[in-house]
């Protein structure tokens, strides 16, 4: 799978330089859908990748934290449009992909989680239904669906999406860069 990848991760932050020790290209959106959506755009054209491998971190109320999750569906849990009659999540006029997008499975031995993606960092109960929030992931989805790129996106567990989400964030992204490090070396 190695020859035909890119890897993409939101910030520096969540590969701690781990990756880079290791000789490992690592492509950085920034953060949010629209930095997201470009950089996956981007890297798909000048790479020519048939895969695009998306690490990097997650709040969950339902995972615990540390914890791998493999990305089966992602969401829209800022795309809000209900005072026209639409669903939350769900986008009007997008008849590809009006409230989510679903990946094919990589890593079997991983749960497998859906992702609501928001330009908010969440610290409550997202309005949609998901277990893992992120701030990039459907950005990504739906640029590589639209290209015919495969996507394989896993998380690592940082927070709670709670109150305290900000702080167990930052604490725990060493840790998170280890782990998702092994994952990518065992591909």
């Amino acid at each position: 799978m190695k020859h035909d990848l890119a890897l993409m991760m939101a910030l520096p932050n969540e590969s701690k330089g781990l990756f880079e020790q290791e000789h490992i290209n690592v492509h950085y959106s920034g953060i949010g859908k629209v930095n997201a959506a470009f950089k996956a755009f981007d890297v798909i054209q000048k790479t020519g990748c048939k895969t695009l491998l998306n690490l990097g971190t997650a709040g969950s109320s339902r995972f615990n934290a540390h914890e791998l999750v493999e990305v089966s569906r992602f969401v829209q849990r800022d795309m809000d449009v209900s005072p026209l009659g639409f669903a939350v999540g769900v986008t009007p006029m997008d008849h590809d992909y009006p409230s989510g997008i679903d990946l094919e499975p990589y890593f079997k031995h991983l749960p497998q989680g859906i992702c609501g993606t928001g330009d908010s960092f969440e610290t409550g109960i997202p309005k949609v239904d998901c277990n893992l929030v992120d701030m990039e992931g459907y950005a990504i989805a739906k640029v590589c669906k639209k290209l015919g790129v495969r996507l394989v996106s896993v998380k690592y567990i940082t927070d709670g999406a709670n109150d305290t989400a900000h702080l167990d964030w930052e604490a725990n992204l060493l840790l998170g860069a280890q782990k998702l490090l092994v994952l990518y070396k065992s591909l």
